[in-house]
């Protein structure tokens, strides 16, 4: 029978009591999550990274407010999300760039075509989920890419659970539509 692994202990408890390696132990877990979460919604590099430095600066002054170690997870990506709704505010009106996508070969591909064939496809795929709008993509990278439950994902954005399905609904729907109108037009 396969063994199930505890799950992840994070050390809040000391990250609550100050101790540096703490923070850092939870930085080194998190920073690559939360950046890739902040990128595929502003597409920019260095405001991703800027917004997770930003997030961090946050949680430290404020851990005192979290109730449950337990959600420390959702609790941060909560920040982060706040981050980007603000900047998206303070950006209303503006342009904002859009960078390419970098992408860095897989070990695991096969051949240089299927590596061109991929990135094709997730180029196609990022082209459609930029068309939805903020609330609807942030769920679905919520849900489908951090892998955080609906509850989780209603506390992150700050929104009714109801809410959280109805914008997952839509947005899978629109997807789907937005798909399926690019296949009938490569037809």
């Amino acid at each position: 029978m396969p063994e199930v692994s505890a799950p992840e202990q994070l050390p809040v408890p000391q990250a609550r009591a100050g101790e540096p390696a703490a923070w850092d132990a939870l930085f080194r877990r998190y920073q690559l999550p939360l950046y890739v979460y902040v990128f595929e919604l502003v597409h920019n590099e260095q405001t991703s990274l800027d917004i997770v430095q930003e997030t961090f600066v946050s949680a430290v002054k404020h851990i005192g407010g979290l109730r449950d170690n337990e959600k420390f997870g959702s609790w941060l990506f909560g920040i982060a999300h706040q981050k980007v709704i603000q900047l998206w505010r303070k950006h209303s009106g503006k342009e904002i760039l859009f960078d390419e996508i970098p992408e860095s070969p897989d070990e695991f591909e096969n051949s240089p075509d299927d590596l061109l064939i991929r990135h094709e496809q997730e180029t196609e795929f990022m082209n459609l989920l930029n068309q939805l709008p903020l609330p609807q993509r942030s769920v679905l990278l919520l849900h489908f890419v951090e892998d955080f439950s609906l509850e989780e994902i209603s506390r992150i954005t700050e929104t009714q659970l109801g809410t959280v399905k109805s914008r997952l609904h839509y947005a899978k729907k629109s997807l789907r539509k937005l798909l399926e109108t690019k296949n009938e037009n490569a037809a």
